[in-house]
């Protein structure tokens, strides 16, 4: 890949054998940005599991105390006073089979799904469109749930869901670039706390494997492990 020479420039400042305070990581990433739009940063927490297993298996969500810096969609799939609630609680989308035909289309124009458990019998349907986007509803992860209110005011709020990949790596957004750091510490540390919490009873040795943080369009910076714990 072509990197471009302010790129190269801030990549030439990493020290990629130094692993990084919390603070430093994210002075360097503020410092460094060359980028005129506001950049999403995110984690990788690489864990010791074994995700071909279904036991072992990290899902679930967490609510960023600081947000996630941007304005977020949020559709739901409820009837009679559940409906209703939904749409005091904010849901920009509320609906049933009305919405399960849009979706059909194509239209993919909302951040969340939230259904209640009646619900399923028409979202089920609809994971092939749901599932490559995220976007498929779990009661695991609290998007399956008679408290349709409550999961759109989370929503709304910044939660934000995570599920190990193939290679045992969790990747979590954890704001925007803009934040101040004490708010992008806060939700890392969230993340961290919501990740540890579940892990799995069978998951054997070191489970908290390595942790990188990095920008949209900047470097990954490993950070010191003894110093998040």
């Amino acid at each position: 890949m072509k990197r471009s020479k302010s790129w190269l420039s801030a990549n030439e400042k990493l020290n990629p054998l130094k692993e990084y305070t919390l603070d430093e990581a994210i002075s360097f990433l503020k410092e460094t940005s060359y980028v005129k739009f506001n950049e999403t940063v995110e984690i990788s927490i690489r864990l010791g599991v074994d995700p071909r297993k279904s036991d072992q298996v990290v899902r679930g969500s967490v609510v960023l105390p600081a947000g996630l810096g941007k304005d977020v969609s949020v559709l739901v799939f409820a009837q009679g006073a559940k409906a209703e609630e939904a749409k005091a609680a904010g849901a920009d989308y509320v609906g049933s089979d009305d919405l399960a035909e849009k979706i059909k289309g194509g239209w993919t124009s909302f951040d969340s799904v939230v259904a209640t458990p009646d619900m399923m019998r028409i979202v089920g349907l609809l994971g092939r469109v749901l599932g490559p986007r995220g976007l498929m509803p779990n009661p695991k992860v609290g998007t399956v749930t008679m408290n349709v209110a409550e999961a759109v005011k989370e929503a709304k709020a910044g939660r934000v869901e995570f599920r190990t990949e193939k290679a045992g790596i969790v990747h979590v957004p954890v704001g925007k670039l803009s934040f101040g750091a004490e708010d992008i510490a806060r939700n890392v540390n969230a993340v961290i706390d919501a990740v540890v919490k579940l892990k799995p009873s069978v998951a054997k040795g070191t489970y908290l494997k390595g942790i990188a943080i990095s920008s949209s369009m900047g470097q990954g910076l490993k950070l010191d492990l003894a110093g998040l714990r």
